[in-house]
């Protein structure tokens, strides 16, 4: 799925993936456009005509597709969340069952130490959309795994194993390699706002942490139970994710928020990722 929300659900398809646009921002509040990280495009910006793909989008909203399709397989679904999570708000006020029917929630997003990359205090994801995070984080009481941006980040990998990745002789190798080729997010260079060198240089492939996770969960190898909520107010600490380690929030639904990785383990998942022809 495309739109402000990116997901992908694991479930009995076919070979061919569907392409469903999703919400254009976030609950409340004005539409923000992020263009220095990712492009314009979300490609990098160095793809001769980026209007192509656009063909494969359905006609069917994601929202109304993400219910139907976990409607239709019930307990088999794992949804990974990857961005701003509107779409997944959206969803459970459409359909307050939905997450009862999910077989598990992976989401790429908030933080755990208060450090931020967008506010002082706010992962980029929950801070765009601090109410949708607040939401699902609430009532998605599904079992729910979050690769927060600090451990991402403390879980870098080096650049050595970056060129080793984009330099196999792959058709999806090449295509990695060419749209981070101007990718500010993928400079090796320490910039005044690049707050990945808050945890020193490095590569860090923060969405594949959530997507290998739900592949094969024993990359994970330290995980912590606990409750988890979203602060919506205040100037400073609006988007942070609090982790209640001594659930004093008496919250029923436990979240498991990621702490170590099995960088090898990692590493070959992702080479393996690009070995497509």
């Amino acid at each position: 799925m495309v739109g402000q929300s990116q997901m992908t659900f694991t479930a009995a398809f076919s070979s061919y993936i569907p392409v469903f646009k999703g919400s254009a921002g976030p609950l409340i509040g004005p539409v923000t456009g992020f263009k220095d990280h990712f492009g314009t495009d979300g490609l990098g910006d160095v793809l001769e005509n980026s209007e192509v793909w656009k063909g494969q989008i359905q006609k069917e909203h994601a929202v109304h597709a993400m219910i139907r399709l976990v409607n239709e397989n019930q307990g088999e679904v794992s949804l990974i969340a990857l961005g701003p999570l509107a779409n997944l708000a959206l969803a459970v006020r459409l359909d307050p069952s939905l997450p009862q029917k999910l077989k598990d929630l992976y989401i790429m997003g908030g933080n755990m130490e208060g450090k931020g990359n967008l506010t002082p205090s706010g992962e980029f994801n929950f801070s765009m959309d601090a109410e949708s995070a607040y939401v699902v984080l609430e009532e998605y009481t599904c079992s729910t795994h979050i690769a927060t941006w600090e451990f991402t980040c403390r879980n870098k990998l080096s650049w050595d194993c970056f060129e080793e990745l984009v330099n196999q002789d792959t058709s999806a190798a090449r295509f990695i390699k060419m749209i981070t080729s101007k990718c500010w997010a993928y400079s090796r260079e320490p910039h005044i706002n690049n707050k990945v060198f808050l945890f020193g240089n490095g590569f860090v492939p923060y969405d594949a942490f959530a997507v290998a996770a739900c592949v094969d969960s024993s990359v994970i190898t330290e995980r912590l139970q606990c409750a988890v909520r979203v602060e919506v107010q205040g100037q400073l600490g609006r988007g942070m994710m609090v982790v209640d380690a001594a659930n004093t929030l008496k919250k029923g639904n436990l979240a498991f928020v990621m702490r170590t990785c099995d960088l090898k383990k990692f590493s070959l998942m992702l080479k393996a990722a690009l070995q497509i022809a």
